[in-house]
């Protein structure tokens, strides 16, 4: 009797990359792609319908970002693996998709050796980062620990994760449609955080806000790992 074979369902919003990721898929007798979705809603609803073992996801999806993707997948069990395959390879995202629920992170110009090693790993039950951008990983993350020591701000620490996120882009000159874009949010929704922002740390302008960020040694000014 043959081995059963691994379920994958592939969520990505572009179509020559879906089925670039079912070929690879195909040649390999252990797979089986049996779903694909182009955007966040069709990405849950895979998994929510079909049971897929993995899901192979992108950050960057219509309707929702795939780290919301991959926190909505994780809320529904553990009996689906996510595997995260982009183009991006920022600290802060690889952090976010794994603080989210994914298992697996997977660079898109890598070899398809490291798709299928991503999804090996992660239906073993363990996690998978890309050997392309591991080494660069483990510099930012030194790097961030070297910063979590130096002084801190109780007010600083009363911000939610997503306002320490844009205060950290805006004080490294990203402009209001870059960060909407960049986090999947409306322009409004990042005005929205920067006015918070303000008010909680008593910044009057983005001036004091860069300042206040360089003080507390928060800004990054080459945040890519590429």
């Amino acid at each position: 009797m043959s081995a059963k074979r691994a379920r994958i369902a592939i969520a990505d919003d572009h179509g020559l990359m879906r089925q670039g990721l079912a070929a690879i898929l195909a040649a390999d007798p252990r797979f089986e792609v049996v779903g694909q979705a182009a955007d966040a809603a069709g990405a849950v609803g895979l998994v929510r319908d079909l049971a897929p073992d993995v899901l192979l996801l992108d950050v960057g999806l219509a309707g929702g970002s795939g780290v919301d993707v991959a926190g909505r997948v994780a809320g529904l069990g553990p009996e689906c693996r996510v595997v995260m395959v982009t183009m991006h390879a920022r600290l802060d995202l690889v952090a976010a998709c794994f603080r989210a629920g994914a298992m697996g992170y997977v660079v898109k110009d890598s070899a398809a050796t490291s798709l299928v090693a991503a999804i090996e790993a992660v239906l073993r039950g363990e996690r998978y980062l890309d050997a392309a951008i591991t080494p660069q990983v483990l510099l930012r993350l030194d790097e961030y620990a070297a910063r979590k020591t130096g002084p801190r701000d109780p007010a600083y620490d009363g911000l939610t994760r997503r306002e320490q996120q844009i205060l950290r882009l805006l004080a490294e000159g990203r402009a209001v449609a870059a960060i909407a874009a960049e986090l999947f949010i409306s322009k409004k929704t990042v005005e929205n955080h920067r006015a918070n922002i303000c008010g909680k740390l008593g910044l009057a302008n983005l001036a004091e806000l860069v300042r206040y960020a360089a003080r507390l040694g928060i800004v990054d000014l080459d945040d890519d790992l590429s």
